[in-house]
């Protein structure tokens, strides 16, 4: 059975649960040997241990910093790209290869279908987004979710495909960034990138870009231009990562947490400053702790935005998203009189 992950700021609510747990195992076998009165202190003092548990529980969840967010946004047992198409949608036909060189296993996507029975709401579209790996093999199959060129040439492939089929577009992103190694500059990282941010703000169906867990630079912005940005509660996005920020004006690692604060970089942030549309609320202590409760919410909120896209004129599609990244840190400077 796998080690469950406890983050630092996690460890004295995870002390106080493993407390809670000895006691209700006591207090089963108590039970079992019909100890009345052993039986019902133990109660008392369980009640009294479920209140603090729960006390703390919203006590540190409520109250994250950027850097505890930073750090369950990355956390392990998070759910990634395929858990999401898979918790989410239907009939996932997963489509490879960039048509040019190969298949970039750190992107992935394809068709599939997303309904709501309840409301009568069924939809095709071309789902692409960010893969990581679970262990070490996984992630060095899926480069640790770090995008080649190759990647990003498939993503467009796909989103063209999408517009053909005039199918909307949703993207998951969760990236550490692209990868940085020499090949992948020699096999034109950088234009695969600018190209997909030309062709997706021109791209004729409804984009939904949607941050799940990591939103680093370039590499999320790869696949990060729609009419809605979305973010998940507990995710980041930023230019750069609070330790590369750190290592730039510290000279360190050592200062990764006031990084953290200085780039604002959560959901909060994000919102007032226009950047992003909505925040997308996750379970208390994260996604990973109620994943399934986590997609359904996903899904609602999808649905609801391609509601009020699909019946959008691609023109008007096209020329609000250009206005929309347009105003972004538009600023004024004004001369002295």
């Amino acid at each position: 059975m796998a080690t469950k992950v406890v983050l630092d700021f996690e460890k004295p609510l995870f002390e106080l649960e493993e407390k809670l747990h000895e006691m209700r195992v006591c207090l089963k076998k108590s039970s079992g040997e019909h100890n009345l009165a052993e039986t019902e202190g133990l109660s008392r003092e369980i009640e009294v241990l479920e209140s603090k548990v729960d006390a703390l529980r919203q006590s540190i969840y409520q109250n994250l910093t950027r850097w505890q967010k930073v750090q369950l946004a990355r956390h392990p047992e998070r759910p990634y790209t395929l858990d999401y198409i898979y918790m989410m949608m239907q009939d996932f036909v997963e489509l490879a290869g960039d048509r040019h060189y190969r298949d970039d296993k750190a992107i992935v996507g394809g068709f599939a279908r997303i309904e709501d029975q309840a409301s009568d709401f069924t939809q095709t579209i071309m789902v692409i987004g960010h893969q990581k790996g679970r262990d070490t093999k996984s992630n060095l199959y899926r480069n640790f979710g770090m995008a080649q060129p190759e990647g990003y040439r498939k993503a467009l492939r796909l989103m063209k495909l999408a517009e053909k089929f005039n199918k909307p577009v949703v993207t998951l992103i969760d990236t550490p960034g692209a990868y940085p190694g020499i090949e992948a500059e020699e096999m034109g990282q950088a234009e695969a990138i600018a190209r997909n941010l030309f062709e997706m703000t021109g791209l004729r169906v409804p984009v939904i870009c949607v941050i799940i867990g990591e939103g680093a630079s370039g590499g999320a912005i790869g696949i990060g231009v729609g009419d809605r940005i979305l973010m998940a509660e507990n995710a980041w996005y930023s230019v750069i990562s609070p330790e590369s920020c750190s290592s730039i004006l510290w000279r360190s690692w050592k200062f990764k947490e006031q990084a953290a604060e200085a780039l604002k970089l959560t959901g909060e942030d994000l919102l007032a400053q226009g950047i992003i549309d909505r925040i997308i609320p996750e379970p208390l202590g994260g996604a990973h702790h109620e994943p399934e409760k986590m997609a359904a919410t996903l899904k609602s909120v999808l649905i609801e935005e391609l509601r009020q896209l699909l019946g959008k004129n691609p023109d008007d599609l096209v020329n609000e998203r250009i206005d929309k990244f347009a105003k972004m840190g538009v600023w004024n400077e004004e001369g002295q009189g």
